[in-house]
């Protein structure tokens, strides 16, 4: 299926200070280098506090974590979770239409939508409270036909059934998620035939339902007013009635300095510690390419055509003399080395051929 961006874009995106906290804390999840393995929780926060990813929000997101804009939207425009259009401001209707719910209802209840919310998926209710989709298993099929509403299952549906959970939605209700026919969970329809003696009282719902019932309110999304959890793996995590802990922004952080040589390593039986240090004393003995101290008069080349060059590394670019394709065209192996030591990401260069990259933009 094609996924495009939605032709009608905001001008700007910008997380509420809150959700920046929590974005800043997720970053330091991953290694110095690998920042980029946080696109998926920090797009998914912008599309919460949003109701819909747009393209600012992406490019956003992009510049936090050092990627070049495509990067982001290749990931973005993957993955079906991700709405690249506006969406219901009360709920997006996620029916399922894989073979269980099918067979068991799913074309009735995709026939509700079409009727109450708009004849076709993706656009919103006359009202703008409400959009819909059909998707691919969502891995209930013991509970066919089912849908997704907001963060939750709604399984065991009817169309009867179906069309009074979007009357009390429209109606600022929250309906209980889950079996909407009776069942605990996805025992057998005519009662449990093992395990007899499971005490399912424990609770009033499944634990799943239970859940959401004591979140109260499912459907809403993340609007950044919520106390973050900021970074627990940290040892910091959420207090309401302390202040945030302050990360700071990678997109902030100075230049790297050049990596130090490490001391000589004896001849006679050197630790892998040693090993280790000789390694990236080696890296950093490069040889210095011929950088510029400013563009030429035409204006510096934009060096984030280059793949796998964001905002950020075209700054350190910049500041370490580097400013047009054809410089990075003649680097040699040595070189390379010595600007790979000053980047802190180790092996991109070689790994994205910036220099066949350069060589090739440098001709055009």
């Amino acid at each position: 299926m094609l996924r495009r961006l939605y032709h009608d874009q905001p001008e700007t995106f910008a997380f509420t200070p809150a959700n920046q906290t929590w974005a800043e804390g997720q970053i330091t999840k991953y290694p110095e280098g690998r920042q980029a393995s946080a696109i998926i929780p920090l797009l998914w926060r912008a599309q919460e506090q949003e109701g819909w990813l747009t393209r600012p929000a992406i490019e956003s997101v992009a510049k936090m974590l050092d990627m070049a804009y495509i990067r982001a939207l290749e990931v973005a425009s993957f993955y079906f979770m991700f709405q690249l259009q506006p969406v219901g401001s009360v709920a997006h209707i996620q029916v399922c239409g894989t073979l269980s719910c099918m067979i068991c209802g799913a074309e009735d209840l995709i026939g509700i939508c079409r009727e109450k919310i708009a004849d076709k998926p993706h656009v919103l209710s006359a009202d703008g409270k409400f959009s819909w989709e059909e998707v691919e298993c969502l891995g209930s099929c013991a509970n066919a036909p089912m849908a997704q509403i907001g963060k939750d299952y709604y399984e065991d549906l009817t169309a009867a059934r179906f069309t009074e959970l979007l009357d009390e939605l429209a109606a600022g209700k929250v309906p209980v998620p889950g079996p909407q026919n009776g069942r605990y969970a996805a025992e057998p329809l005519k009662g449990l035939t093992t395990l007899q003696d499971y005490d399912s009282g424990k609770t009033q719902y499944n634990a799943s339902v239970q859940l959401a019932v004591d979140i109260g309110d499912t459907i809403k999304r993340i609007d950044g007013t919520e106390v973050p959890n900021l970074t627990p793996w940290l040892g910091k995590g959420a207090n309401a009635s302390a202040k945030p802990a302050k990360v700071d922004k990678p997109a902030k952080k100075a230049a790297p300095k050049p990596a130090a040589k490490a001391k000589p390593v004896g001849k006679s039986n050197p630790t892998p510690k040693a090993k280790a240090a000789a390694v990236a004393a080696s890296a950093a003995d490069g040889k210095k390419p011929r950088t510029m101290t400013a563009p030429r008069k035409a204006g510096a080349d934009d060096l984030k055509l280059i793949s796998g060059v964001g905002p950020k590394l075209e700054g350190v670019l910049n500041e370490l003399g580097f400013w047009h394709f054809d410089q990075i065209s003649k680097w040699t192996s040595a070189e390379i080395a010595w600007v790979d030591s000053r980047l802190k990401f180790k092996g991109r260069i070689e790994r994205d051929n910036w220099v066949d990259q350069a060589t090739k933009l440098a001709s055009k």
